[in-house]
This record gives structure tokens, C-alpha cells and sequence, in this order.
């Protein structure tokens, strides 16, 4: 039977680098071999780009290749550089499995768009818009869906500290995960929390906290016709909720865990499924994402953020949301890749 090249691509220049490869390495456990031909596509802090056998954790080593995307059309796949010369790989389609800056923002859709060939997820507009989480904010503003207070901080942009309504989160406007994320209780500590996220985007969002549950919904599917996966809660002991900070993450957040369904009335999660659905709409997504939101005492569900390209590892979000709804991350590919080929052929 014929199998479906497909191109896997992980790692990645972002601060969500070792993310990435655990992302890949469960995708990999949850590939049909009978249904994949899979190609493996490293790319290494660095930037430099591998293929390898497998998504382990030295994929960099051994007979691991150098290759690139060709964005020639006609060629519709990788060059492999093998022994002085190109060897040529035609895809079927590509599975990006990239988080963070350059993975999630439009580069390496961008990337594909040029090569021709199909991929899973978010196009180029979507990604930077949901990347950017104050024109996330805008757009789901017009489309109904309530946000947090917010302030737009530019490069060395002064701000008036005794101003704010403590406390604030301070975070890069254009970055993943926790990064650079500081919870400001007062204005003597809104310097250096404004120094911790211009490590890593020159863009800044100051954010009035929210007071409520933290709720995430994971969607999949094209705009006209999403499915929610089941609705999860952030459980926190202390502090605040940062993901992939740990040192050991697969064992569990020293102050936090999920609770999946979430602990809420049946009224909130379908509020709060139905409102994930509108923002996926409204910000032009498909294929998949996953929106966190605040669910606050009186009900009202506000959004927090929505991330294009979740985390697939053992102990991510994603997974467990459709899991609980019935899908296991098997079928979830199956049906990036069944949606993907189909708009292709449209």
C-alpha cells in the first residue's frame, strides 16, 4: 500500500527548542507506519537543518543529514545533501511541529507556502495574528469575546509605573510558553519584569490580572466546522501558571495540575467550548489550536491566549483535552493530515 511522505519538522532556533523534540518524539509513537512514510526534519538551535532517523534526544548526532526545504515548486520537497550532491525527496505534506518564535508566528508557514507543499495548521496570517497576543486581543474584542486590560509597550518605551492597576502581568507580546512572563504586584518591580521580557521581544504587554479559573479548550478542525476536546482547569497550589519551566515537567509542576474534564457546570463548558470556537473563527484558524481562557466567579469567560501550534508531548494540554473528548493523538493526526490533503485539493 502506498504511504504518505510525510515531513515532520521539530526543534527550532526558539526558546521552546527542547519542547519541540518532545513533541515530535510523541508524535512519532503515535504514527501509523502502515499509513506514514515519515521523514524527520531537525532544526538545531543553531538554525542548521537535519534530517534524521528518528526524533531522539541525539538526533543531531549520527548519520543525522544535512537537508533543506526547497522552495522551488517543481521540486515540491527536501534536498538532502548526500556526498557532494543533492538526493530529492517529494513530500506528500508537512506536520509542523514547531512551537514558539519562528514555528507559531508565520516564518516557517511562510517557508511552505513558497515550496508548495501542503501543510497541518494555521496559515501565515493566522499564525502571526494569534502570535501576537495584542492583535489577538483586538480581533477577538470585535468578534464579542472579552480581554484583559492591556497596555502595548514599544522598545525602550517608558512607563508611568504609578498608573497601573496592580497587579499586572508583564509579558513579550510575541513569544511562547511562560518566557519572559512576570507577575508585577507593585511599580517598584515593573522595571525589571519589563528588562525579563525584552529578553525576549522588543514588543511588551503590561495586563491587568484576571481574578478566575484558569480554562483551556483545544480545537480542531477547519473554521466552518471546529470540534472542542474537553475543557481543562488549571489547578494552582501558589504563584502562577508556567509551562515548560520545570526541570522535569513528564513528572509533574511543582504548583500546578490539570484537571481534565474540567471541575465547572455543564453551562460554563459549553460557554467556554462555544467561545473557544469564536475566537478560532474570528482569527482565521484551522487545523488546530488551543485557547486558554479565564472563567471568572460570575461566569463571564475571558481570553487569555490561543497557541497554533500546542504542545503534543506526554504531559501537554492538547492531548488530554481531545483524549477526554474521545480522540487519542492517533486520530488527531489522522485528521490534521485528512483535512490538510483535502484543501489541497479544493
Amino acid at each position: 500500500m502506498h504511504r504518505l511522505k510525510i515531513g515532520i519538522i521539530f526543534g527550532g532556533s526558539s526558546e521552546e527548542h527542547l519542547v519541540s523534540v518532545k513533541s515530535a518524539q510523541e508524535v512519532a509513537k503515535n504514527l501509523d507506519a502502515r499509513t506514514y512514510e515519515p521523514y524527520w526534519i531537525g532544526i538545531t538551535q543553531s538554525g542548521a537543518w537535519k534530517l534524521c532517523d528518528f526524533p531522539g534526544t541525539d538526533w543531531e548526532n549520527g548519520g543525522a543529514r544535512p537537508v533543506m526545504l526547497s522552495p522551488d515548486r517543481s521540486v515540491h520537497g527536501l534536498l538532502v545533501l548526500e556526498q557532494g550532491r543533492f538526493e530529492v525527496i517529494r513530500l506528500d505534506l508537512v506536520l509542523p511541529v514547531l512551537h514558539g518564535t519562528l514555528g507559531e508566528d508565520g516564518a516557517i508557514q511562510g517557508l511552505l507556502e513558497l515550496s508548495g507543499i501542503p501543510y497541518a495548521g494555521c496559515d501565515i496570517q493566522s499564525s502571526a495574528m494569534c502570535m501576537d497576543k495584542s492583535l489577538t486581543y483586538t480581533i477577538a474584542k470585535s468578534a464579542g469575546i472579552a480581554t484583559p486590560n492591556f497596555w502595548v509597550v514599544a522598545a525602550d518605551e517608558k512607563v508611568d509605573a504609578g498608573q497601573l492597576p496592580y497587579p499586572v502581568f508583564v509579558k513579550p507580546a510575541r513569544s511562547g510558553s511562560s518566557f519572559g512572563v512576570s507577575k508585577v504586584a507593585g511599580e517598584e518591580d515593573l522595571l525589571s519584569a519589563l528588562e525579563a521580557a525584552r529578553q525576549y521581544d522588543s514588543k511588551v504587554l503590561i495586563e491587568e490580572a484576571v481574578a478566575g479559573s484558569e480554562i483551556g479548550c483545544a480545537i480542531l478542525g477547519e473554521p466552518s466546522a471546529p470540534i472542542a476536546g474537553e475543557v481543562d482547569r488549571v489547578a494552582l497550589s501558589h504563584g502562577f501558571f508556567r509551562i515548560h519551566q520545570e526541570d522535569s515537567p513528564e513528572t509533574g509542576s511543582e504548583n500546578s495540575t490539570f484537571i481534565v474534564p474540567a471541575d465547572i457546570s455543564e453551562e460554563s463548558r459549553q460557554l467556554v467550548q462555544e467561545s473557544a470556537k469564536t475566537i478560532y473563527r474570528a482569527l482565521g484558524c484551522q487545523g488546530l489550536a488551543r485557547v486558554d481562557m479565564f472563567l471568572k466567579d460570575d461566569g463571564q469567560v475571558v481570553l487569555n491566549e490561543v497557541n497554533t501550534l500546542p504542545g503534543m508531548t506526554s504531559y501537554s494540554r492538547y492531548p488530554r483535552m481531545m483524549a477526554a473528548a474521545g480522540l487519542p493523538l492517533s486520530d488527531v493526526i489522522d485528521r490534521l493530515v485528512s483535512m490538510t490533503l483535502h484543501q489541497k485539493k479544493r
